[in-house]
């Protein structure tokens, strides 16, 4: 497998590159960042026209314009590894979805996968109960609340329609049982920890996910690059890929 790497001099391009050569010793990876040193990297994407199995980005979201052109116009499935996309970038994922597969997760942990799976059903099972999401991570992240926090909320709406998310609080008052509150914190070097507190007047269920290394998502960024290979154009996310793991 040959993969371009965008954002290959970010902190994550750089765990992917290791996880990369680790697991796939045999195969070849394209590093692309703006900020690396000539001759070790491309500097744009449009430098490199050369042989490629797929793209897989873990550079910025306000590239994606960019990013989501060059895979379409190259046939190069794509697997995306940022959050925070504007409606229109967005947008952008969607088009080039028509012409290449595209996989966007805002978290590419398996174990994050099955998380959001158990709060679905857990939240399903508690109609009643009182939900509340809490994100922890370093000090350095910029989004707020973090994309798999919000994942993790939307699940959870989809079986509780009218609920109304709730990013922190602000106000005296009291709570309000349509509310699914989502809380985040950035302290250290954390990881990644995400909570779901589902709590009802005679007892709480409280589903947890840690992250201990980063390389945990390169390495999910890696199988997804496997998976995606062979997909026909269309949009992604990593529960197709569990599936297919599981199955």
């Amino acid at each position: 497998m040959k993969v371009i790497l965008n954002g290959a001099c970010g902190r994550m391009g750089r765990v992917f590159q290791r996880v990369f050569r680790e697991k796939c010793p045999d195969d070849s990876l394209i590093p692309v960042d703006v900020m690396g040193e000539e001759g070790e990297t491309y500097r744009n994407l449009t430098d490199y026209d050369g042989p490629a199995d797929c793209v897989v980005d873990f550079s910025h979201h306000s590239l994606t314009p960019a990013l989501t052109a060059y895979a379409a116009a190259r046939k190069l499935p794509l697997v995306i590894a940022t959050t925070g996309q504007t409606p229109e970038e967005l947008a952008a994922i969607r088009e080039a979805a028509q012409t290449v597969p595209v996989l966007l997760a805002s978290n590419f942990s398996l174990g994050i996968v099955v998380l959001t799976a158990l709060a679905r059903q857990a939240a399903k099972a508690f109609p009643e109960a009182d939900i509340e999401i809490v994100e922890t991570h370093h000090n350095r992240k910029l989004d707020v609340p973090s994309g798999t926090a919000l994942t993790l909320a939307k699940a959870v709406q989809s079986v509780r329609p009218g609920s109304r998310l709730v990013v922190g609080r602000h106000e005296n008052g009291k709570r309000d049982p349509a509310d699914i509150g989502v809380h985040s914190l950035r302290m250290g070097n954390i990881v990644g920890v995400h909570e779901i507190h589902i709590c009802t007047d005679t007892q709480t269920l409280t589903l947890r996910h840690e992250a201990h290394d980063r390389a945990l998502f390169a390495e999910g960024a890696l199988t997804a690059a496997g998976w995606i290979l062979e997909k026909e154009p269309g949009l992604y996310d990593m529960d197709q890929v569990l599936n297919d793991l599981i199955q």
